[in-house]
C-alpha cells in the first residue's frame, strides 16, 4: 500500500522549473507558477527556472546545464509534449536520456485519462534520467501540472514515502559511471 511513512526523515530535493513556450512570459507562466507553488509547498527548493522557446538545440542545451549542476537533483518541463510540429520536449529529453522510465507517462495518461478522457493520447508526457538528474517532462496546462505534481511527484519525490520513491535511489543513479 502506497503511504507517507512519518518515522522516515524528509529530504528537500532542488528543483528547475522549465517552461517550453514561444509565448509565455514570466508574468503570464500560470503552469511554471503552479509548479513552482507545489514545489515549494512540498517543502522542496526551487534551484532554478526559465522559460526556453519551443527548439530542440534550446531545450537540450538548457537541460544539459541543468544536468551539470550538482545542485540541481530534479528538473520538472511543463510544455512541448503535443503533437504539433512545434512540440519538441520529448525529442530534447531522449536525446540526452540515459535511461527512460516509462511508467512516468503511463501513469500520467492514466490519470490525466480520468479528467479528459481520450484526448489524453496527445500528451507525450516521458520522465527520464541523464547524468544522475531526474528529468520530467509534462504538457504545457495548469491542470496538466496539477495531475503530475499531486498524483505522482509530490509523492515519488517525498523520502517517506513507502513502498518507494525517487529520493532514495538519487545516491545510485551514478554507480554505472564509476565501474
Amino acid at each position: 500500500m502506497s503511504q507517507i511513512e512519518g518515522a522516515r526523515s524528509f529530504v528537500p530535493v532542488n528543483i528547475a522549473v522549465l517552461t517550453v513556450s514561444d509565448s509565455r512570459t514570466p508574468e503570464t507562466d500560470k503552469s511554471g507558477q503552479t509548479l513552482v507553488d507545489r514545489i515549494e509547498g512540498a517543502g522542496h527548493r526551487v534551484a532554478d527556472r526559465r522559460i526556453v522557446k519551443d527548439e530542440e538545440v534550446l531545450i537540450v542545451a538548457q537541460l544539459k546545464a541543468w544536468i551539470a549542476d550538482p545542485n540541481i537533483d530534479v528538473v520538472i518541463a511543463t510544455g512541448g509534449t503535443g503533437i504539433t510540429g512545434r512540440d519538441v520536449t520529448p525529442e530534447a529529453f531522449k536525446a540526452i536520456a540515459d535511461k527512460e522510465i516509462p511508467g512516468f507517462g503511463e501513469l500520467f495518461r492514466w490519470i490525466s485519462f480520468q479528467k479528459i478522457k481520450t484526448s489524453t493520447v496527445q500528451s507525450r508526457a516521458i520522465g527520464v534520467i541523464a547524468g544522475g538528474t531526474y528529468l520530467f517532462a509534462i504538457p504545457g496546462s495548469t491542470g496538466a501540472c496539477k495531475d503530475a505534481w499531486d498524483e505522482i511527484l509530490v509523492f515519488q519525490l517525498d523520502s517517506r514515502h513507502l513502498p518507494c520513491n525517487f529520493v532514495e535511489l538519487m545516491p545510485r543513479l551514478k554507480e554505472h559511471l564509476s565501474s
